[in-house]
């Protein structure tokens, strides 16, 4: 899950993917990590040399899941729902490999700073890592940090001949192909979990305070929640929104700008923000202040201290039923299931973002698995790999997360009859429109916070216009530096 990131999907149409889960975003959910040494980085058009495969004449012809028995492999993992969902399979694939798995999971916050150190170190530490689909993998690839699965993918005697990687859209895989938008760009990272940007709302309290008419529009979403805050008496809230000052904020963030973008284009390594070149930015398009002062529109919803709550906090304000309305990651969604965790078991409602006059967009945001260049066990980390991305074990994990990566998974009764229906089909409707939300530049951290600050200042009553120009100006500073 994407905490800072905690930290799904009829995406047969999510050809301009993200989603989706579970930080951090920085989550689970995108989390901004402890500085990593600095690195001389190539330039973002060059992609650091690619691994060699082993070629067919250094093993037998075909797929043999026995080619690297006797080996060991260490996995460097976060404390994710993934992680739970793969625990329980680890013995099965010792078996079916003959290689040996050494798991070290750490909580987000403590992971990625061991992510940075793992990648960065002149030694071997990991084989196979938890990757973020964002900007820390671009920095990672620019660094040379991890390494290419092309090669492998397209060995035979690599890839298992029913892997098809054409199961995971299009949009999934963007957020691990470097160079971005070059042609000879190599995927370095498999998907394995996303989250997209849903709402959940508590059905009894739309009964109670709306007569149980959802809004139907995202201007009468906000006009409902701020109905039900007033009627509350500081028990009941009508909305609850990350509100902290920190770039864990910045996907669900993203996902609520793309519901007042609409269908314009927003290619990588851009994304919204910029328009096809680093130096031409548009913060101060009206859509782009649209959608932050819808979102700080929902803070002022929420609870009077809205502006020190991050993704946990809001996520137990849900689960305990004292809000009418969150705004967040899809794969919160199964745990809003569990009476032995959650007082809302059964009373929640699941939706696409309702729409603005834009129609109904959304965002998301992907956890995979890569390979540190400096592991001394390429070739029998990506045996772990696709063998944990399969279409045979996905469904299976998936139930943990409900953010399934493949396609197939969507169909399989394994993962869906796992979850409630009314989430399924909300997380399908959503994917269809769904959007990456990851910015691919090394300036893009920078300009995180100050996109949050923007929105913090539109919450303290400043005009979104002149919030958005300002943004605009100091992104400018950055960028020209």
């Amino acid at each position: 899950m994407k905490s800072k990131t905690l930290l799904l999907i009829n995406v047969l149409v999510v050809a301009a993917l993200l989603l989706a889960a579970c930080a951090p975003q920085a989550a689970p959910e995108e989390p901004v990590a402890t500085e990593a040494p600095p690195v001389e980085a190539p330039a973002a058009t060059e992609a650091p040399a690619a691994t060699e495969a082993p070629t067919a004449t250094e093993q037998p012809a075909g797929f043999d899941w026995k080619r690297f028995a006797g080996q060991e492999i260490t996995l460097l993992l976060n404390e994710h729902p993934w992680t739970v969902g793969v625990r329980p399979y680890i013995a099965e694939f010792e078996e079916l490999t003959g290689i040996k798995v050494n798991l070290q999971a750490f909580a987000e916050d403590l992971y990625f700073d061991k992510m940075y150190l793992a990648v960065g170190s002149d030694k071997p530490v990991a084989d196979v890592y938890f990757l973020p689909m964002d900007f820390h993998a671009f920095t990672q690839w620019s660094a040379g940090q991890v390494a290419p699965l092309t090669p492998y993918l397209e060995d035979p005697t690599m890839t298992s001949p029913d892997y098809d990687l054409a199961d995971f859209p299009e949009g999934f895989q963007m957020g691990a192909m470097f160079p971005p938008g070059d042609a000879s760009a190599q995927l370095h990272g498999i998907p394995i979990t996303f989250e997209a940007y849903i709402l959940f709302y508590n059905k009894d309290l739309v009964d109670q305070y709306l007569g149980g008419t959802l809004p139907a529009t995202f201007p009468e979403l906000i006009e409902a929640a701020n109905k039900i805050t007033a009627e509350g008496n500081g028990e009941v809230f009508g909305a609850v929104m990350r509100g902290i000052r920190s770039d864990t904020v910045i996907d669900t963030l993203t996902g609520v700008v793309l519901n007042s973008w609409g269908e314009d284009p927003s290619p990588l390594p851009y994304n919204i923000w910029f328009d096809g070149d680093w130096t031409n930015a548009r913060f101060n398009d009206p859509r782009i202040a649209e959608g932050l002062a819808n979102y700080a529109a929902l803070m002022k919803a929420g609870p009077s201290n809205i502006q020190s709550i991050d993704w946990p906090d809001a996520n137990q304000l849900f689960a305990q039923g004292k809000v009418a309305f969150f705004i967040d990651a899809s794969l919160f969604g199964p745990g809003y299931e569990n009476p032995e965790s959650s007082a809302v078991a059964g009373k929640v409602g699941y939706a696409p973002l309702p729409p603005t006059e834009k129609g109904s967009m959304t965002g998301h945001w992907m956890w995979g698995l890569g390979i540190p260049a400096n592991s001394e066990h390429k070739e029998a980390a990506w045996y772990f790999i696709q063998w944990a991305t399969s279409k045979e074990l996905e469904p299976k994990i998936g139930t943990a997360t409900g953010g399934a990566a493949r396609l197939s998974t969507w169909d399989n009764s394994v993962y869906t009859d796992a979850l409630n229906p009314g989430y399924v089909s909300a997380v399908q409707t959503a994917m269809a429109t769904s959007r990456p939300t990851a910015v691919f530049s090394e300036d893009w951290k920078e300009i995180v916070i100050m996109v949050v600050d923007a929105v913090q200042e539109i919450f303290g009553g400043k005009d979104p216009a002149q919030a958005t120009q300002e943004l605009q100006d100091k992104a400018l500073e950055v960028i020209n530096q």
